[in-house]
């Protein structure tokens, strides 16, 4: 099948891709062909936020969004609280510490799926094609240039022989593929490499992030709060904290983030989320409440440094394929939307003039000169103090960095900060850490990761080849398992990787559930030794948020 512009991933990026294609298309009476390729099973099935929303990129893709009686929000932010937890107390930040950009006033609280399923009905009424349930398992590359991308075949089986109900993946060609998978996405990470895209950027920086959403008793929901904590469970030393965002009819979406680059292995990040609700702040919000869903994500954290080069022969990256979410703002959306529309001006541009599968350059030079980029630099140097100095002096450090920055127009008395190394070169042997005692989950207000699978709606065909790819068991077991504890079996939010003692020979067994994977990508960024691969399982596979 044959497009003018291919789009990969149904998220902010993805979508309002299409859609400002098609505005293009209009405003210069040009007929422009625009499919979007989604592995969820629904627009909106594999999308995973807080969310706290800025609607800056919306109002410039659909001015009179509000008046939309579909549109997706009805709670605005009313109040913002920053608190910092210890075991026992907490204390408040004062939002008058934070400069006027950390202020969530004019943002809205909701739910980012919700969102995507609402510009997915935009982009498909604009005369876009969305095809759902078709993951892109490759690109297609001809000549040095991409073609566009070649679809996942269906009906494969473990032993990865054809079964009867086998068809073979599709290729979509396009003058331009656009690229908006999210964190880590498998082409974009092949896509990266080949064109050697982040040959002048620092390694890509990345966060666990796990929520669940609750429908809490009346006295405890507080419509339009949003609350981020610090601190307490993680250590001075392990970066993340917490959101918890009051919305809808007595919602509360309550996550946790840890940060990957953390150094000891027995570190458990889902216990770590199951731990803070038990704190005598949090833990009264959930009192007699009742848990609705449950998923987990990776989160690009490098910010304004780890951005790579965006256009490559034929295609870009768009989006958190890129990476471009402001940390201390916990925030991304409104910049992948951006990026997503300033692509698609570049390509309606080049359409335009007849061209196809050259690079982009024009995308290029509108970041340079974007708010996204100016967003990006204001706090370019917050995440590396806060991995270099620990949660009390480095936060403290990042916050006067912050007011530096806002005064002086993006200025720093530290220049740019490198990040260092990738998060898995972080991992110590586990014989030098210390390990970690996990309460056992009540069933009531903690929980297993079962138990939370199991209401992510996370489904794949058993009868498939694992999509979780081991490159050398060997090296999993001599390293992996001896020298680092096993940390696959904890930093997974999914309980998808088990060590077992094998049957006859009592050693141990390295176990992929990959029944159970919530496509986090968790693994491919974490293993201390890169050994495992994420790639795209059979179409429609994966999670089923409906709130999320």
């Amino acid at each position: 099948m044959e497009y003018d512009v291919v789009i990969v991933g149904a998220g902010p990026a993805g979508l309002a891709a299409a859609i400002r294609l098609k505005q293009a298309a209009e405003a210069s009476g040009q007929d422009v062909s625009v499919a979007v390729i989604e592995k969820g099973s629904e627009v909106g099935a594999h999308i995973l936020s807080g969310v706290v929303f800025d609607p800056k990129a919306l109002d410039e893709l659909i001015p009179d969004w509000r008046d939309d009686p579909s549109q997706p929000f009805d709670t605005e932010v009313t109040e913002d609280k920053f608190i910092l937890l210890g075991e026992a107390g907490s204390a408040t930040i004062p939002s008058f510490s934070m400069p006027a950009f950390m202020h969530n006033h004019g943002c809205y609280v909701g739910s980012l799926a919700n969102v995507c399923r609402w510009l997915g009905d935009k982009a498909e009424a604009l005369g876009v094609e969305i095809y759902p349930g078709f993951p892109a398992a490759s690109f297609i590359e001809e000549d040095g240039v991409v073609k566009g991308v070649i679809t996942g075949d269906m009906g494969v089986g473990r032993d990865g022989q054809p079964k009867d109900a086998y068809q073979p993946g599709m290729e979509l060609r396009a003058r331009y593929t656009l690229i908006g998978e999210g964190a880590r996405g498998s082409l974009s990470k092949e896509l990266i490499k080949l064109y050697g895209l982040d040959a002048n950027s620092e390694p890509q920086k990345y966060g666990l992030g796990m929520k669940e959403l609750w429908r809490v008793k009346p006295e405890n929901h507080h419509k339009g709060r949003v609350q981020h904590t610090m601190g307490w469970p993680l250590d001075n030393e392990t970066g993340g904290g917490s959101f918890l965002y009051h919305f809808g009819d007595n919602l509360v979406a309550v996550g946790f983030v840890v940060h990957l680059n953390y150094k000891n292995p027995h570190l458990f990040p889902f216990g770590e989320f199951q731990r803070f609700k038990t704190h005598p702040d949090i833990a009264p919000i959930f009192e007699g409440a009742e848990r609705l869903s449950y998923g987990a994500r990776a989160i690009t954290e490098g910010g304004f440094q780890s951005v790579p080069k965006l256009a490559f022969p034929g295609g870009a990256l768009i989006g958190c394929s890129a990476g471009f979410v402001n940390v201390p703002r916990i925030k991304g959306s409104h910049n992948a939307m951006k990026t997503g529309m300033m692509a698609a001006e570049a390509v309606a541009g080049a359409l335009k003039e007849g061209r196809a599968h050259d690079t982009l350059e024009a995308y290029e030079s509108a970041y340079e000169k974007s708010w996204v980029r100016a967003e990006l630099k204001k706090v370019r140097n917050v995440k590396p103090l806060w991995s270099k100095f620990g949660t009390v002096i480095g936060v403290a450090l990042g916050g006067i960095e912050m007011w530096t920055t806002h005064m002086f127009g993006g200025f720093s008395f530290f220049g740019t900060l490198k990040h260092g190394g990738p998060d898995h070169a972080a991992t110590k042997p586990a014989a030098d850490c210390k390990p970690i005692e996990y309460p056992k989950p009540d069933g009531v207000l903690t929980f297993d990761r079962l138990s939370s699978v199991f209401i992510s709606n996370t489904n794949h065909e058993e009868d498939q080849p694992i999509h979780l790819r081991l490159a050398d068991a060997d090296l999993q077991k001599a390293s992996e398992l001896d020298v680092y504890g096993g940390p696959s079996a904890r930093y997974c939010p999914a309980a998808v990787y088990e060590w077992v003692a094998d049957e006859k020979s009592g050693e141990p067994r390295f176990v992929i559930n990959a029944q159970n994977c919530v496509h986090c990508k968790t693994c491919d960024i974490k293993d201390p030794n890169q050994n495992i691969n994420w790639t795209t399982p059979e179409g429609a596979g994966g999670p089923n948020y409906p709130n999320m």
